[in-house]
């Protein structure tokens, strides 16, 4: 099974969010089939086949999220960041400031799911090819 390191490793080469489809491949080549990242304090939780699972530690204070999620406001953030406009920390600000509360990126599907507070979906994106 794959390994926090491993994991770092391929996150190493992420510079913006025009990287991520790169990072994606990465991930599933090392055989992470899906991960819930935590927006409030950055803790991801990977899974892989036979219902491994391993977290990496929270890697900020946590932070408020909004208590409405905002699908434009999100698409927004995602446009600038995917364009490599803002880091991966500015885009975690504004995902909160977005209302969402978690996203769930499923590599068997290529799609990240983003939810709020109450659970909901906000928006689902496709992760493009590399």
């Amino acid at each position: 099974m794959f390994t926090l390191e491993q994991i770092k490793a391929a996150h190493s080469k992420v510079k913006s969010g025009a990287d991520f489809p790169a990072y994606v491949q990465d991930l599933k080549t090392i055989g992470v089939q899906s991960y819930e990242h935590s927006v409030a304090d950055g803790q991801i939780v990977y899974l892989g086949a036979n219902d491994f699972k391993i977290a990496s530690p929270a890697k900020w204070p946590a932070m408020d999220i909004a208590p409405v999620g905002s699908k434009d406001q999100l698409q927004h953030a995602l446009k600038i960041h995917q364009g490599g406009q803002t880091d991966y920390p500015t885009f975690c600000k504004q995902s909160a400031e977005a209302g969402v509360e978690k996203w769930v990126l499923n590599l068997e599907r290529m799609v990240c799911i983003y939810y709020d507070k109450s659970k909901d979906e906000i928006l689902v994106e496709s992760v493009p090819a590399v």
